[in-house]
């Protein structure tokens, strides 16, 4: 049993393992529904078997696989954001959520719908108001986290929810202003949601945040480096400051997009890279690939069960990674207290 826990430690094994994860979970949400769907008509609804259904081919084409797909790619890009974040704050409690980056994403595009923007208006134009939120929060938050030129953990987290808070308000402002088909539109905001983007709005964002999602393991070397010190870092070669301007960056493309196609889906930047550093140790190499893989898997398994657990009624995907994310945040608060690491 330890040979096998050690062998699944290791990068190639652990990555296959997560990648067949990530699979049983997209064919399991294009499965499972209302109408419950044979495995065999999902592989003819994509053209891999026999003739499908019309009708039942294009109810999985056109409104199932475009949610897996968008649940795969935003679990992706939230959870390597927040396995980057980490790693660039040196900090397990970051996250795209908890220091406000998703929130300030969110509040560009709810503001931009409560003016009456709308994808058929204006195509773009929401994924990048979330992109200027998400930059504009990070730098706000980054900058006022320094002392002496360090970003302080214990003043991240706080700066983070007194972002929160204020891109709250905001939010709530914006609903209380907006009426109609607008307001309905912001309840998908603020709870999120994988059931309103369609191959359209998916083709919009998809590019920047499949990037940022293969970009950023390749500076896991210098992530590993930074864990040291940004002084340490520096004398091995690395030029910290235009590492932490790409990182930031990359970041924003991923987290904003996420944002823009799926409302504020919280925790899972912080739920999937601390479970798989307490599982296979901090060295990026392996966590940020393994953390693309799981947070996939996730964020898909987390849909399959919104839509279908209290049926026909859909939860937002958003409630149930916040029920999983909360306790999970406190435990991960009460083991750094029990080392002496207490903020």
């Amino acid at each position: 049993m330890n040979a096998l826990a050690d062998r699944l430690r290791r990068p190639l094994p652990l990555c296959l393992l997560l990648g067949l994860l990530a699979l049983v979970a997209a064919l399991t949400g294009l499965r499972a529904g209302a109408l419950p769907v044979d495995l065999r008509d999902v592989f003819a609804s994509l053209g891999l078997a026999r003739a499908a259904d019309p009708a039942l081919a294009v109810a999985v084409r056109e409104l199932r696989l475009p949610r897996v797909v968008l649940g795969l790619l935003c679990g992706a890009a939230l959870a390597v954001s927040g396995a980057t974040l980490q790693g660039l704050f040196r900090n397990p409690l970051a996250d795209p959520g908890l220091i406000g980056v998703s929130a300030g994403a969110a509040l560009a595009a709810v503001v931009a719908i409560a003016l009456g923007v709308t994808h058929a208006a204006a195509p773009g134009l929401l994924p990048v108001a979330s992109f200027a939120g998400a930059a504009l929060t990070t730098w706000l938050v980054t900058r006022l986290s320094q002392s002496d030129g360090v970003v302080r953990p214990a003043q991240m987290l706080l700066v983070g929810l007194a972002v929160n808070a204020v891109t709250g308000a905001g939010i709530g402002l914006a609903a209380n202003l907006a009426s109609g088909e607008a307001l309905r539109t912001l309840t998908f905001w603020l709870y999120g949601s994988l059931g309103r983007a369609g191959w359209e709005e998916i083709a919009l964002a998809a590019g920047p945040m499949l990037f940022a999602v293969l970009w950023l393991p390749r500076r896991a070397r210098e992530l590993n480096a930074l864990l040291l010190g940004e002084a340490e870092a520096a004398h091995v070669g690395v030029n910290v400051e235009r590492l932490k301007r790409e990182l930031i960056l990359l970041t924003l493309l991923a987290v904003g997009g996420a944002v823009a196609l799926s409302g504020i889906i919280a925790f899972v930047g912080l739920i999937v890279p601390q479970s798989l550093r307490l599982w296979t140790g901090p060295d990026h190499r392996t966590l940020m690939p393994a953390s693309a893989l799981l947070g996939a898997a996730l964020l898909t398994a987390a849909d399959t069960a919104a839509r279908t657990v209290a049926a026909p009624l859909e939860l937002p995907v958003g409630v149930l990674t916040a029920l999983l994310g909360g306790p999970f945040f406190l435990f991960l608060l009460l083991r750094l207290r029990d080392r002496g690491e207490w903020l």
